[in-house]
């Protein structure tokens, strides 16, 4: 099949959706006719995203496929509008977590990096990615994600390395860039420093150590508090509030660090707090960004008690060799047999884990490279305050600017292999530090040849940064880059606000001299449907992949989007997306019932509509059209994609599928020709607005349904995306019909709870003291017995109850239907009395467990809850035979 269908050889639809055979040959189909590719129409509009890039370690999680999901949607709906619209594919090259993928392998192997040597070992990561890095591009593309993947780009391809080493050189020749001895985040296990934003501060139970530090005289001594006692090997100082009164009149402002020799100095300090333990502060410059502060105020000494890999150094003394923990424990026990711990409490404090591996970060100081971002981020806020920039949810706001105006220097050197290397030399003859774009060959200052290379590379995040503007082809004057930067709108989850948005905003601004996107939208997380966070070890995750072999991507896409409201986490449950299958197969089957009627039809008598003489029903069905794609278009526009979803799901479902295709059923198989064709062109035209306007939501389903259509028919793609038809807008027939569909669903209802047999005759007898829509009931009084199976309907100002009756209520409308010969009383309550019986008998057992203490105590918390809702269950279920008994006893 071939997007371009022709009128005289239509496929048939199947009976049911086969989504697995519909989506592989679409998928084949965009492929092959490259339906993604940009346009540069410099006539007409451009609308440009660049995906947030995944690992090229990665695999689709809910995450990736709710966040792709929206962009979708958007690119679809843009291209619909007949922009020119490009969505840029890529993969990052992910440092840190790639480089321990590759070195996993080799230790299987028995090796390690070093074995290889850093060009073998980048050589051996770059063979790792052309095997196994396209595997998440591929479960995008399975998602539907229309992306332009002949553009697809990776954070390390020539292009992206190139803008890397323009930037870096350019931020370090404006002073932006420096190299200097700092407190970072360190990570033992990875072997990196870490950006502020990469340590995941977790609430952790831990203790705090009350620690006798003895005056240096003798005289007595002070008490400090730490959660760290190993760190208390590198104290270089004990810091005090100047207007702490408990120590102003201390003998001496010295104290002996215990388990040492060492006497370190007693220095006042603003920065403690005073309410905090006992207001006595110990102070590691080398291990404690607070204290390194501290320890400049006041030149204290740095003293490094710990390598690399969190294992204690020389400087530790007798404890050198341990584990950071193995010597905590050594240490507590050192101070308690010595007689300097105080105490020990409980205590609950955030640790930094380090966001890759969750080792708990060590402070450290070290030598790296950083961005003076302050002048940077100034740009970016003024940028926000100026809404050149949007944030939606606007919640996050307040967040942005904290942050943003509280930024710390960004640390950008990392001690791993794989990444961006810092394009920076050092002469072994006179140490000039040379920064360049092309590699030097000799040093400028001397002439010598002799010249190292930074062995650190970039933060991925760095090169991250330029995503906007380099993916389009910067620093080359692109044409991408001339018809699509800025780009249009950027989504994402929240959680990177900082990791890469802000820095996006800062780069931008700051190379381009303009904003790299005009809108932010914030999506957010995805939980279970307990509202629990996700994760393998508690077994409550949800494979897109799996879902989408189960229900198919459409119904899956059509979830996501239907839950994505803004700021509000997404509780994902199988059962809705089970549930938006079936609203899948019920588009399927009102298309495929509707082709039944129009799928010999010529195109030109489909089209030919004469809106002065359509009947209630299709005037109805076109003014709820018009304003459903009124209400799908704004809410998209504004990125409410719940209230899209939910508009579209309303009509198709509830106004088009249950009511219009009912109601029309009659004239379909009329004899009155006139009739006839009037209803298969209305039908014909609120089908084929309906598939377009599902398809930036359903792409699979819509493109399919489109190509069997009536007339000649290339990819739904290419056309025009619904506009509402104010010509179509009529009040007065949706109030009409909203009378009609009342009193009908209120006899519909007296069936049901009366329970008359569905294909019964009955009589139906309407009370309505309002002279219009008594006028309109007579009018339409066709419409209702055909929809209600009534046999003779009386529609009255003023009557009295008919004699056992059943009676319902429409606003002002009483409605009754006799129930002589309908129902037999005796033996229907008689059922019920019994069903009532077992019912009961049920509940007491269930009650019996829910009021045993044991079994409450004992039994695992989804069991109770089980049984409580099997309780609420047989209530309910209880209540209904009660009223059921209490119709009929009215009949009686």
């Amino acid at each position: 099949m071939t997007s371009d269908s022709s009128s005289d050889n239509k496929p048939e639809l199947a009976k049911g959706y086969e989504f697995k055979a519909v989506e592989e040959r679409w998928l084949a189909v965009w492929e092959k006719e490259k339906s993604f590719a940009a346009t540069m129409d410099p006539d007409r509009e451009s609308f440009c995203i660049v995906i947030p890039p995944p690992n090229v370690t990665g695999v689709l999680h809910v995450g990736h496929a709710l966040n792709n999901t929206l962009q979708d949607i958007l690119v679809r709906y843009k291209r619909m509008q007949g922009y020119n619209t490009l969505w840029v594919p890529g993969t990052d090259h992910a440092g840190i977590a790639t480089q321990n993928v590759v070195e996993r392998q080799l230790a299987e192997e028995g090796k390690s990096r070093h074995d290889l040597g850093r060009e073998k070992f980048i050589e051996r990561v770059w063979l790792w990615r052309e095997e196994k890095g396209g595997t998440i591009i591929n479960q995008l593309k399975r998602l539907g994600s229309s992306c332009d993947w002949d553009r697809e780009r990776f954070t390390m391809d020539e292009g992206l390395s190139k803008a890397v080493r323009q930037v870096f050189v350019r931020l370090y020749k404006e002073g932006l860039i420096y190299k200097g001895d700092y407190i970072v985040n360190w990570c033992p296990r990875c072997h990196t420093a870490l950006a502020d934003d990469e340590v995941e501060h977790e609430p952790t139970n831990g203790k705090l150590y009350h620690i006798r530090y003895p005056l240096a005289d003798g005289s007595g001594h002070l008490v400090v508090a730490t959660t760290r006692p190993e760190t208390m090997l590198g104290d270089t100082g004990v810091a005090v509030h100047p207007d702490d009164e408990r120590y102003n009149n201390l003998s001496v402002m010295a104290v002996k660090l215990p388990l040492t020799e060492r006497i370190i100095p007693i220095v006042h300090d603003h920065h403690v707090q005073r309410e905090f333990g006992t207001g006595a502060l110990k102070v590691t410059p080398a291990h404690d960004r607070d204290d390194y502060e501290i320890g400049q105020r006041h030149n204290l000494e740095l003293i490094k008690i710990m390598d690399h890999h969190g294992v204690m150094n020389e400087a530790a003394g007798i404890y050198a060799g341990l584990d950071r923990f193995e010597c905590r424990k050594k240490i507590v026990a050192d101070l308690k047999e010595q007689g300097f711990l105080e105490s020990i409490e409980d205590y609950q404090h955030g640790v930094g884990h380090c966001y890759r591996c969750q080792t708990v970060v060590e402070p450290i100081t070290s030598e790296q490279w950083f961005v003076s971002v302050k002048p940077l981020a100034d740009k970016a806020v003024a940028a926000v305050r100026d809404e050149r920039i949007r944030l939606m949810p606007k919640t996050w706001y307040n967040t942005f600017y904290n942050w943003m105006d509280n930024i710390r220097d960004w640390c950008i050197s990392r001690q791993i292999w794989w990444g961006h290397r810092i394009p920076a030399w050092t002469c072994e003859d006179c140490g000039q530090v040379i920064v360049e774009i092309e590699d030097p060959s000799a040093c400028p200052a001397c002439g010598s040849t002799k010249l190292d290379q930074e062995t650190d590379v970039l933060d991925t995040w760095f090169s991250s940064a330029l995503w906007p503007f380099s993916t389009l082809g910067w620093p080359d004057k692109t044409p991408e880059l001339a018809t699509f930067y800025p780009t249009s709108v950027l989504i994402t989850s929240f959680d990177i606000l900082f990791f890469w948005i802000a820095r996006m905003m800062m780069m931008g601004l700051h190379v381009m001299d303009e904003v790299p996107f005009r809108d932010v939208y914030l999506h957010a997380l995805i939980r279970d449907k307990d509202g629990k966070k996700m994760s393998k070890s508690t077994g409550n995750v949800i494979d897109p992949l799996e879902v989408m072999d189960t229900y198919g991507t459409d119904a899956f896409r059509f979830t996501l989007a239907a839950f994505a409201a803004q700021g509000r986490d997404i509780r994902l449950d199988e059962e809705r997306i089970e549930g938006y299958r079936h609203f899948i197969n019920k588009i399927w089957n009102a298309a495929r019932f509707s082709m039944m009627h129009i799928g010999d039809s010529d195109l030109a008598a489909l089209k030919d509509i004469d809106y002065d003489e359509l009947a209630l029903p299709h005037r109805w069905i076109l003014s709820r059209t018009s304003h459903t794609v009124t209400a799908v278009r704004e809410a998209l526009d504004g990125y409410h994609f719940n209230e899209a979803t939910s508009a579209i799901y309303h009509f198709v479902w509830h106004e088009f599928c249950d009511w219009y295709l009912e109601w029309i059923k009659s004239d379909l198989y009329s004899d009155d020709q006139a009739a006839a064709a009037q209803a298969r062109a209305v039908l014909f035209t609120v089908l084929e607005t309906v598939v377009k306007l599902i398809h930036p939501f359903t792409p699979f389903v819509s493109e399919e349904l489109w190509s069997v259509l009536p007339g000649q028919r290339k990819s739904i793609m290419r056309e025009l995306y619904p506009v509402a038809n104010l010509a179509w807008e009529d009040d007065s027939a949706e109030s009409r019909a909203e009378l009609l569909m009342g009193i009908v669903g209120t006899i519909r209802n007296i069936r049901s709870e009366s329970m008359i047999h569905p294909s019964a005759g009955i009589e139906a007898v309407i009370i309505c003291h309002d002279q219009n829509k008594l006028n309109i009931l007579e009018e339409e009084s066709a419409t209702v017995r055909n929809l209600t199976r009534t046999e003779k309907l009386s529609i009255l100002p003023e009557a009295e109850r008919p004699k056992g009756s059943a009676i319902g209520i429409y606003e002002d409308l009483e409605v009754f239907v006799p129930m002589k010969g309908l129902v037999d009383v005796e033996k229907e309550t008689a059922k019920l009395n019994r069903d009532k019986d077992k019912l009961l008998k049920s509940l007491r057992q269930v009650e019996g467990k829910l009021a045993n203490e044991k079994f409450l105590a004992n039994a695992p918390e989804d069991v109770v809850a089980k049984e409580k809702e099997k309780q609420n269950t047989l209530r309910a279920t209880l209540a209904k035979i009660e009223d059921g008994l209490t119709r009929l006893s009215e009949l009686g």
